[in-house]
């Protein structure tokens, strides 16, 4: 059974002008198949160091990192992994369904043996009626909706998310929440989320991971026992407030 996400005791250390940071010591995380786990902690805590290196993007100075039992930069051109941004990052010039296939221009891929494969995405992040459009004439919450197809299209059986719906006001970000953990239920990739938000974090995640910095390090991880799929009700409930308070006191140092 492939691993998922694994990283053993990684370190990585940057220098900069005389300046050394240490961003993460002695990390080790695992990630199983099909869970959804949410990274959350200060800025400068080393979540999207994280990141990085799990894409290949970046490498580490000690330890192991894994994505499917492969090195990242192998998982990555192997269209394993797919990543969404805060910042949907979408070609003005390409409609929707050309911007949701860049990927397989990327990787050398056929766009015409995925047209089946953009068509269902489309439909399954609720944008039909909207192939043809330009980024310009969509708002925030769809052009969202593109990035995260957009990760999908290669059927990745593994998915980074960061921060993607940060830039969102608060009513628009619980119901991208609630449209992200449709789309996960329906994909079961394994996921990794980076957040600042810890009731995102509490209503998507199986568990969250709390970082501390300086350097970056795991400080507790919280198991989320609510049932799926998860209502928005839950947002008002007193279990899903005290699970807050849980992660909020872990960031706080208690």
């Amino acid at each position: 059974m492939a691993s998922g996400i694994a990283l053993r005791d990684v370190s990585r250390t940057f220098v900069s002008r005389g300046q050394t940071t240490e961003a993460l010591r002695s990390v080790s995380l695992d990630c199983a198949p099909g869970s959804f786990t949410a990274l959350i902690g200060p800025s400068g805590c080393g979540k999207s160091t994280i990141l990085r290196l799990c894409l290949g993007l970046d490498t580490a100075n000690a330890g192991t990192v894994t994505v499917d039992d492969l090195p990242p930069a192998e998982a990555t051109r192997k269209g394993i992994t797919g990543v969404a941004f805060q910042d949907a990052a979408l070609l003005p010039w390409r409609t929707v369904e050309k911007n949701i296939a860049l990927p397989l221009d990327v990787l050398g891929l056929s766009l015409g043996d995925y047209r089946e494969r953009i068509a269902e995405l489309i439909a399954l992040v609720g944008l039909n009626g909207f192939e043809k459009a330009l980024p310009a004439e969509l708002s925030g919450g769809m052009r969202q909706r593109v990035a995260i197809a957009r990760s999908l299209v290669t059927t990745p059986r593994v998915l980074f998310l960061d921060e993607p719906f940060g830039a969102l006001d608060q009513i628009l970000r619980k119901q991208m929440n609630i449209e992200l953990q449709r789309i996960w239920m329906e994909t079961q990739a394994t996921t990794l989320l980076v957040t600042h938000g810890i009731d995102e974090a509490v209503f998507l995640a199986d568990r969250v991971v709390v970082m501390a910095s300086r350097p970056g390090r795991i400080s507790r991880i919280i198991e989320i026992d609510l049932p799926r799929p998860r209502d928005p009700a839950l947002f008002n409930q007193e279990h899903f407030h005290a699970l807050e308070r849980q992660v909020s006191e872990a960031l706080d140092g208690h």
